[in-house]
């Protein structure tokens, strides 16, 4: 099933979320269609027009946004002065309120993509009203054991980038929470320090894809890859910030961790489709087996020698055949 074609924004603007903070978002295809909204991975990597092209244009009003800190949103995480306290998945999860109000929307699919699909999945078990259907891939639910694997664990896998990864941090901490690690270095008021920790840190993500180093064209951008390793490290290392059960993000470590699949009995009665490739790292941990089995009128699709990425041959036909089937019939 092909890609649509794609297709420009038809509005968008800057919505004040408050703290200083003002979100960039755009809508496409039709403006009397059903209202999908899109959420961008990292936490930081901000939207692709990619996204557009798995909807329907005819058949769906698409709200893409930039959240907090990354793409064209302000003030963005590149700048060391940007405060990075008020930008956490309660606050994420208020501007899509914030949002969805804004633009007269009253309910919404949601499609999320790797970060993107914690916050899909959080958005949708804190405000289930909101959310129509979710659409996720390269699923993702927030938990210490993950962010444990994708730091630590892969470096069984990719033995040389771990060395150099490792060796990016102070001695003392390589025992630790390496996103808190890279982190702290990223906080540094030097901006050499800042910026070698965020080339280690994104040379780590390219080997991990895997792909050779620095071939992902993004993390050569120097604001980007600031903004992105800052933005990651700020979540992975905190948790991601994940609620006690309800709106907050209060709770000590033991009560955030997990929390989205301790809480996928809350999404019954919202359908929803998982499509995830077979090759998937996070698939080592069973996440997405787990959420699937615990979340009541889900369906997973399985894609074939794919791993973490939505433009591989396979992803896309599934993906638009997800949308498709939530799309109004006409």
């Amino acid at each position: 099933m092909p890609l649509y074609p794609e297709t420009e924004p038809y509005a968008h603007g800057m919505l004040a979320v408050g703290d200083g903070n003002h979100i960039h978002w755009e809508t496409c295809g039709n403006p009397e269609g059903k209202p999908a909204l899109v959420l961008h991975g990292g936490p930081g990597s901000g939207r692709t027009p990619y996204a557009r092209r798995l909807f329907d244009p005819a058949a769906y009003r698409i709200v893409l946004l930039d959240q907090r800190g990354s793409g064209r949103s302000t003030p963005h995480a590149s700048r060391h002065d940007t405060d990075m306290s008020v930008n956490t998945t309660s606050h994420l999860r208020a501007d899509l309120e914030l949002l969805r109000r804004h633009l007269g929307i009253e309910r919404w699919l949601v499609w999320g993509v790797s970060w993107g699909s914690v916050l899909a999945l959080r958005y949708a078990q804190t405000h289930p009203g909101a959310v129509t259907e979710l659409v996720l891939t390269g699923v993702a639910t927030g938990s210490d054991a993950e962010v444990e694997l994708l730091t630590r664990g892969l470096g069984r896998l990719f033995p040389a980038a771990f060395e150099a990864f490792l060796a990016g941090v102070p001695a003392e901490d390589r025992d630790g929470n390496l996103a808190a690690a890279y982190n702290r270095l990223l906080e540094s008021a030097d901006p050499e320090v800042r910026e070698r920790a965020a080339r280690a840190w994104t040379d780590w993500e390219t080997a991990t894809i895997p792909a050779p180093p620095r071939s992902v064209d993004r993390f050569e951008d120097p604001v980007f890859r600031q903004g992105f390793a800052r933005t990651v490290t700020h979540y992975w290392g905190n948790g991601h910030f994940l609620g006690d059960g309800g709106d907050g993000d209060g709770g000590n470590a033991a009560e955030r961790d997990g929390v989205v699949l301790r809480d996928a009995h809350r999404l019954k009665g919202i359908p929803g489709t998982l499509v995830q490739g077979s090759l998937d790292f996070g698939n080592l941990l069973g996440i997405v087996w787990r959420l699937h089995h615990a979340w009541p009128g889900s369906e997973l699709v399985i894609v074939d020698d794919v791993g973490h990425t939505v433009g591989a041959p396979g992803m896309a036909d599934a993906l638009v055949a997800a949308t498709d089937a939530y799309a109004p019939r006409r």
